[in-house]
C-alpha cells in the first residue's frame, strides 16, 4: 500500500503562513502539562475549569512572554486502569510521598502516553474546548500543537477489542516465555497475546500494548487519526518517534510470529504522515541518531538530546563540536534545557549555575523549548501520571532572569539573522579553551554571545574580522547585565576580543559602531 498521492510541502523550515502574517524561524515552543495547568487555574479563579474557560489573560502572558508556539501536553483520553498500574509499583508511592505529602488516589490521573483514544480527555473538556484555545492562540499570533503517539496506545484503547490485528501479536508459547511482557485479551472465543509497548532499551512499558508498523491497515489506521486530530491543531509532538522507523521495528519486533507475517513496507510511516498533514508541524522526539534521518522524513524539528546531555554534563568541548554540525540541520533541532521528561533545571543547575545553559539553549538556531514552571525556578517534576504537586513559590530572581532573557532574544536579529559558531583562541599557548561564542548578523546589527559552561573563570580571544571595520571604534552593550565597553575595532578584528567569564555565566553583547 503506497501513501496517497498528496504534493509535499514541509509545513516550516523557516517560516510559515498564520492568518496572513509571516511567522518567522527560530521560534520558541512553550510546553504545557494541561492537567496540572487546568488544576492550578480551578484553583486560582475558584471554579472548575475546562480549556475552552481559560481567561485571556492567561493566553495574553503566553504571548506577552515571548512565545510563537504553544504544546498542550495531555490532552487525549486516559486509561483508566492506568491509575492501577502507576498505584501498584511501591516506587510510584514513595516518589508521591516525597512531590506531594498527604495526596490522594483522586490525584493520580494516569498517563496521557497510555491513551485510550485520540478524543479530549474529560479532564481537559472536549473538542469545541480544543478549538477554542486554538482560537485564542491563533487571535495572539501563536500555534497549537498536541501529542501524537505512534508506537503504541492503552490497554483499554477500542482498537484492542474491534482490531486486535493493528497490535503485535505472539504466540501461546512466546508468551509463556516471558508473560509479564504480553497482555492476554478475550477476542471471538480466542485468547491473543498482546505484546507491551517497548523502547528495546528498556523493560517493556506494561499499561501499554504496541501497534504492528509492518501492517499496512494499523499505518492507515493511524494516518486517518492524525488527519482527524488535524483538524483541532497546527502540529504534533511525536512521541519516541524513531521507535517505528523500519530498520529500528524491524530489529525490536522482526522475531514476532505477527511481525514475520508482513513484509518490511517500502516506505517509512513518516513519509505517509507528511504527505496526509503537509501544512502540521511535525516535531519528533529523536534519540540514537535518528535525528537527521527523521528530518529528511518530514520533520520540521527534531529533539536535540545531544545538546541537553552536554550542558548537563558541563563539557565546554563536546559543546562547541556539536555546534559545528551544518547549519542546515541545527535550524530545524529542538533545543532545551528540561521537559516533562528530563529533572527541572533549577534542580540540575541551581541559580548559581543556570545563566550560561538557559543563555546557550536560548540563543542557538532552532526551535527552543520551555517547560512549564521552568521560568518560575521549579524545583519539583511532576509525573506525568499526577495532576498536582505541592505548592512551589516562585524563585524571584529566576523569574526576572527569564524575563530579561526572552525580552532580549524577542528580537528579530535572534530569528531571522545569520548565526556563526565563533573559534574562540586561549590568552597564552597553553591556556584552555573553554568558552563558546557565536554571533547573530542582520545587516550592520551584530550580537555575540559568549558563555563558560565551566565551574572556574575561563578567558580567551574572539576575532571579529568579518562583522567589523577596521579603524573603527565600538561599544558593546551587555544586554543581559546593563554593562556598556568601548573597544578598538582593530583590536577586535585580530587578535580578537578579550573576555574574561565568571563560573557560570554568559554574554549577549549588542555591537555598534561609535559615533
Amino acid at each position: 500500500m503506497q501513501p496517497p498521492e498528496i504534493p509535499f510541502t514541509r509545513a516550516l523550515l523557516s517560516a510559515f503562513e498564520l492568518k496572513g502574517r509571516r511567522m518567522k524561524g527560530n521560534p520558541n515552543l512553550y510546553e504545557i502539562n494541561t492537567a496540572v495547568w487546568l488544576y492550578e487555574l480551578s484553583g486560582k479563579h475558584g471554579t472548575r475549569m475546562t480549556l475552552g474557560q481559560v481567561p485571556a489573560s492567561e493566553w495574553d502572558m503566553l504571548k506577552e512572554a515571548g512565545f510563537h508556539i504553544v504544546w498542550l501536553m495531555g490532552v487525549w483520553k486516559r486509561c483508566p486502569s492506568d491509575r492501577e498500574y502507576f498505584l501498584a509499583d511501591p516506587h510510584n508511592i514513595s516518589l508521591c510521598n516525597t512531590i506531594l505529602p498527604g495526596w490522594t488516589e483522586e490525584d493520580i490521573i494516569g498517563s496521557p502516553y497510555a491513551i485510550g483514544g485520540y478524543e479530549p480527555d474529560p479532564l481537559i473538556g472536549g473538542w469545541e474546548d480544543i478549538d477554542r484555545a486554538r482560537r485564542e492562540l491563533h487571535d495572539r499570533g501563536m500555534l497549537l500543537i498536541l501529542d501524537f503517539i505512534p508506537n503504541h496506545t492503552g490497554i483499554e484503547h477500542p482498537w484492542v477489542k474491534t482490531h486486535p490485528d493493528y497490535f503485535i501479536q505472539v504466540s501461546e508459547k512466546e508468551f509463556e516465555k516471558d508473560p509479564g511482557d504480553f497482555h492476554p485479551v478475550s477476542h471471538n472465543g480466542k485468547t491473543l497475546y498482546l505484546a507491551n509497548g517497548r523502547d528495546p532499551y528498556f523493560p517493556p512499558w506494561s499499561d501499554t500494548l504496541q501497534l504492528n508498523y509492518f501492517n499496512p491497515q494499523t499505518r492507515q489506521a493511524m494516518i486517518n487519526e492524525l488527519i482527524k486530530m488535524s483538524r483541532h491543531c497546527d502540529g504534533f509532538r511525536c512521541d519516541m518517534a524513531m521507535l517505528v522507523m523500519n530498520g529500528i521495528f524491524q530489529k525490536t519486533w522482526g522475531w514476532t510470529s505477527e511481525g514475520g507475517n508482513y513484509a518490511t513496507p517500502g516506505e517509512e510511516f513518516w513519509t505517509w504522515v507528511r504527505h496526509a498533514v503537509p501544512g502540521s508541524v511535525l516535531i519528533a522526539e529523536s534519540y540514537w541518531d535518528t535525528e537527521w534521518d527523521l528530518q529528511q522524513l518530514g520533520f520540521d524539528y527534531t529533539y536535540d538530546k545531544r545538546l541537553y546531555d552536554r550542558v548537563v554534563s558541563a563539557s565546554a568541548l563536546d559543546i562547541y563540536l556539536h555546534l559545528t554540525a551544518d547549519i542546515r540541520f541545527q535550524n530545524r533541532l529542538t533545543r532545551f534545557i528540561e521537559n516533562h521528561d528530563e529533572r527541572r533545571s533549577a534542580e540540575i543547575f541551581g541559580k548559581e549555575r543556570l545563566e550560561a545553559p538557559a543563555v546557550l539553549f536560548s540563543t542557538l538556531p532552532g526551535m527552543k523549548l520551555y517547560h512549564q514552571g521552568q521560568m518560575e525556578g521549579k524545583r519539583t517534576r511532576v509525573p506525568v501520571q499526577m495532576r498536582r504537586s505541592m505548592h512551589e513559590e516562585t524563585d524571584r530572581d529566576t523569574s526576572r532572569f527569564y524575563e530579561k532573557l526572552l525580552s532580549i532574544t524577542r528580537q528579530d536579529i535572534f530569528r531571522e539573522g545569520v548565526w556563526r559558531l565563533r573559534e574562540v583562541f586561549p590568552l597564552t599557548d597553553t591556556g584552555p579553551r573553554d568558552l563558546i561564542a557565536y554571533t547573530w548578523t542582520s545587516g550592520s546589527r551584530t550580537k555575540l554571545v559568549v558563555v563558560n559552561m565551566n565551574p572556574v573563570t575561563a578567558s580567551g580571544r574572539v576575532p571579529l574580522e568579518d562583522v567589523l571595520i577596521d579603524g573603527r571604534d565600538y561599544k558593546l552593550v551587555d544586554e543581559l547585565h546593563a554593562q556598556l565597553y568601548l573597544r578598538s575595532g582593530n583590536d577586535m578584528r585580530y587578535p580578537g576580543l578579550i573576555v574574561i567569564l565568571g563560573p557560570f555565566r554568559a554574554h549577549i553583547f549588542d555591537i555598534s559602531t561609535v559615533e
